[in-house]
């Protein structure tokens, strides 16, 4: 039936491609609700709604649109909450999970651009790039007298400690543990061993793996495990040499605590892509030292991640609403309920197995 199936997204925020492909849906309504500004038939539109393609950035998308208790409650029929990216901390999972509402992610989408940035930040910080680079343009070089005050080190060969050894993680052990050949240690504890090895890292406990590295990547997504995982006392683990760099998100390490380890000097530095509050202040403590590389959440955004992103994020709703199980769910234990709810929409049960791309 035409039009019988409706999914809305926020304008500006969907991912490359993704209107352009549900567009060629005839059964497919495609709704549209404003970031800024409340769109004057929202109302209708959520309430007809069976899937929401959402923000996944915290301080991108309006908080009116967060995926929370009130939105579904405006959105009675909502069947399936999709995030533009890996990250899904704008959305109350729980809340979702109760409502029977499937959530997915795009996990895997923007591996590579990520890891990529998280290798641009430690091979910039260890060979002390930006230091130079900002003597150079006040002007405190002069001449090559003082060069040695700026000496960095080698990477070849160093250990990694990555935390969260997912599809970012996993492919930053690759071209760490290939390229540079640096032995990697890794902490999560929803893999074995086994599964680690297979991954290139070596499976240690969180304390173990901060004493042990000399750079410290944290690969992992927010959540209430994870939120505040790095504090004090973690940064008081690590060896005075070493960095710290991450590019998950942000109120998984704690700034104040970074920014007092970094001023006493108990590590070398660090290299931020994920805030509190994105983009940070102007006076942020943390963007006052020279030995810390930051950037505004873009370790992901790249051409190629975001046409990746707006693949995913379309052949997910569209297997979902063919009534096909989508290989990226975050809510698994929801499944059954929704089948049931998914049934009494459209009046078939959906498949129990992945789809296959």
């Amino acid at each position: 039936m035409v039009n019988s199936k409706r999914v809305f997204y926020v304008t500006k925020l969907a991912p490359e491609g993704f209107v352009e492909r549900l567009d060629r849906r005839a059964d497919i309504k495609l709704d549209r609700l404003e970031n800024e500004d409340e769109h004057p038939g929202a109302t209708s539109i959520l309430a007809q709604a069976h899937v929401y393609q959402s923000g996944s950035t915290r301080d991108e998308l309006a908080r009116k649109l967060f995926p929370d208790v009130d939105l579904l409650r405006r959105a009675p029929n909502l069947l399936m909450v999709s995030v533009n990216g890996a990250g899904y901390d704008t959305v109350n999972v729980k809340a979702c999970t109760e409502a029977g509402v499937l959530v997915v992610n795009q996990t895997g989408g923007n591996a590579e651009s990520v890891a990529e940035h998280a290798l641009a930040l430690l091979l910039s910080l260890s060979k002390r790039i930006i230091e130079t680079d900002r003597a150079m343009r006040r002007g405190t070089i002069r001449g090559l007298s003082n060069r040695n005050s700026f000496m960095g080190t080698e990477v070849f060969g160093k250990t990694l400690g990555i935390i969260g050894l997912g599809n970012v993680g996993k492919r930053l052990a690759e071209l760490c543990g290939g390229l540079l050949r640096m032995p990697v240690l890794a902490y999560d504890p929803y893999l074995s061993a086994a599964e680690m090895e297979a991954r290139g890292a070596v499976k240690v406990e969180l304390h173990d793996l901060l004493r042990r590295a000399d750079y410290v990547s944290v690969n992992c997504p927010l959540t209430d495990e994870t939120r505040g995982m790095i504090g004090a006392r973690e940064y008081a683990l690590m060896q005075p040499h070493a960095y710290f760099i991450t590019t998950a998100r942000g109120f998984i390490h704690d700034e104040q605590a970074l920014a007092e380890a970094l001023r006493t000097k108990a590590i070398a530095g660090a290299g931020l892509d994920v805030w509190t509050k994105e983009p940070p202040p102007a006076d942020h403590p943390l963007l006052a030292f020279d030995n810390v590389l930051v950037s505004p959440h873009t370790a992901g955004v790249t051409t190629e991640a975001r046409a990746r992103m707006g693949q995913f994020a379309a052949e997910q709703i569209l297997d979902a609403l063919d009534g096909k199980r989508p290989p990226r769910i975050v809510n698994p234990a929801v499944w059954p309920v929704y089948v049931q709810r998914f049934e009494r929409t459209f009046g078939f049960v959906p498949g129990s197995e992945p789809a296959k791309h």
